[in-house]
């Protein structure tokens, strides 16, 4: 028909923000605070205990400034997953895993380093968390061998 609208198969890519999760600084806090809690009312003599604790406190609050401090970073997915661009560099081997809410993303930047991010629930809306999982690219695994002779 000479008059029907031209349809596209292409769809807009997905935009996903990542940003550092107040979720887990604040719990990486936490666990200093009880890291070190439990180090004092162990039954660790307390020549040994003390130092541990301190060193327990202020590792746990160096990796919770280390976390809040990372930058953010822009996540565009083309197609289906076929073309992923990482704050505007083109990345290979970037995949997708979900464990309920959090959502776990891998790939190999320019260098060859393995590059990891998590969104945290405060950190991804539903709507985005929605968008990302039909933007992912899909993993299909190979089929099983026959169990049985032939």
């Amino acid at each position: 028909m000479p008059n029907s609208p031209h349809w596209s198969n292409a769809s807009a890519p997905c935009r996903v923000e990542w940003r550092p999760s107040r979720w887990l600084i604040a719990a990486l806090c936490v666990l200093a605070v009880l890291a070190n809690v439990s180090l004092l009312t162990s039954d660790l003599a307390p020549r040994l205990a003390w130092p541990l604790a301190v060193f327990a406190l202020g590792y746990g609050l160096w990796l919770a400034h280390r976390e809040s401090r990372k930058p953010p970073n822009e996540i565009v997915i083309h197609d289906a997953g076929t073309r992923v661009e990482v704050d505007g560099e083109r990345i290979e081997g970037f995949g997708i895993e979900w464990r309920g809410m959090l959502a776990f993303a891998r790939w190999r930047d320019g260098e060859g380093r393995v590059q990891r991010r998590v969104w945290w629930p405060d950190t991804l809306t539903a709507d985005a968390r929605r968008e990302l999982r039909l933007a992912a690219p899909v993993e299909t695994s190979p089929r099983a061998p026959a169990s049985m002779a032939p």
